[in-house]
């Protein structure tokens, strides 16, 4: 039984790949014919909007100091690029956000709240809040 070990793509073949798919080839023709899995491609893609060619890592375990993870704000500024409605639709996830902490906050103080009206059920001399379910 042969021994199959992972393919490893050098970052050129990626970025021909990914060059190809932006410019309107069909990602299941371009997988066929690479012979890369579909979600391979897929994923090379998201990389390479969201940071760019350094996005897409060499050959071989990555060093410390070449880790290229973009920001929140890169990402943010890369969706909206290709989307012209993102700046709403990310001042609308803003506002909902900032709603459901005051929404968090509520909760946390109602809880507080019944935490400190409870009657202590256990301690010396202190009797609990039900009666036991013992017969």
């Amino acid at each position: 039984m042969p021994n199959k070990s992972p393919r490893v793509f050098s970052r050129e073949f990626k970025l021909e790949a990914v060059r190809r798919i932006l410019a309107g080839e069909r990602i299941r023709a371009l997988s066929d014919e690479l012979k890369v899995l579909r979600k391979d491609l897929y994923a090379w893609r998201d990389l390479f909007r969201a940071g760019g060619a350094a996005a897409l890592r060499p050959i071989g375990r990555p060093r410390k100091s070449d880790a290229v993870v973009p920001s929140l704000k890169e990402r943010a500024r890369a969706i909206a690029a290709g989307d012209p409605g993102a700046p709403e639709r990310i001042a609308e996830l803003e506002r909902k956000i900032g709603q459901q902490q005051i929404e968090l906050d509520f909760f946390r103080q109602a809880l507080q709240r019944v935490k400190e009206a409870r009657r202590p059920s256990s301690g010396p001399g202190v009797r609990g809040s039900t009666r036991s379910s013992k017969r």
